[in-house]
């Protein structure tokens, strides 16, 4: 699909969105800063490589919500299962994750750097989720009609249960979006993802 036929909320709409949500959530966003400093040492902000509309990778921002490799509470996942089947692994109980960092998590806070993702044109608000390279190394021919739409902060499968859906479920509902996104759509993507938010439902 063409974005120049997206029917949703216009892009420079969605920045200046999240340029008034990056002001009013300041507060947050410093005591975030200030607690995650205080709990264990390493970066405040956390960048991965991500994969998103037709393949194009950008480094994606999050609060760091884990130890550091170096630092003596972490501990290895390595020899753990993965408590989600499908490509992209997901722990319930990682033993990397710092205190502060469940509270973040939980309350999707550890998300919120990427509304400068948002203001650089990287991501918009409502989209699919950006991928791990090795997990689209291992996509299904079909999965790969998600992409044909620029990654997203939030999602329909954000507010469709998150991290309590299968993989296989994510990758439906990101398809779901991309052909039948609209304005309407993404207005109640918006609307539904706050209390999905502060509820915590599918969070870990």
């Amino acid at each position: 699909m063409n974005l120049k036929n997206y029917a949703g909320l216009p892009e420079a709409a969605q920045r200046i969105l999240a340029l008034i949500a990056l002001i009013l959530l300041s507060p947050v966003l410093l005591i975030t800063i200030v607690l995650i400093k205080a709990e264990s040492k390493g970066p405040i902000l956390f960048s991965q490589v991500r994969v998103g509309e037709q393949g194009r990778r950008f480094l994606m921002y999050k609060f760091r919500s884990m130890y550091q490799m170096d630092d003596p509470k972490y501990i290895d996942p390595a020899t753990m299962k993965s408590d989600r089947d499908g490509v992209c692994n997901k722990y319930y109980n990682d033993p990397r994750i710092t205190k502060v960092g469940r509270v973040i998590r939980k309350l999707s806070i550890d998300e919120l750097p990427q509304l400068i993702n948002v203001l650089k044109g990287d991501m918009v608000l409502i989209g699919p989720r950006p991928a791990l390279p090795q997990e689209t190394e291992r996509y299904q021919w079909y999965m790969l009609e998600r992409f044909n739409a620029k990654s997203g902060l939030t999602g329909l499968w954000q507010v469709s249960g998150r991290a309590d859906t299968t993989f296989e479920q994510q990758i439906e509902l990101d398809i779901q979006y991309v052909r039948e996104r609209s304005l309407w759509l993404d207005l109640k993507i918006i609307l539904i993802t706050v209390p999905t938010v502060l509820l915590g439902k599918g969070a870990y």
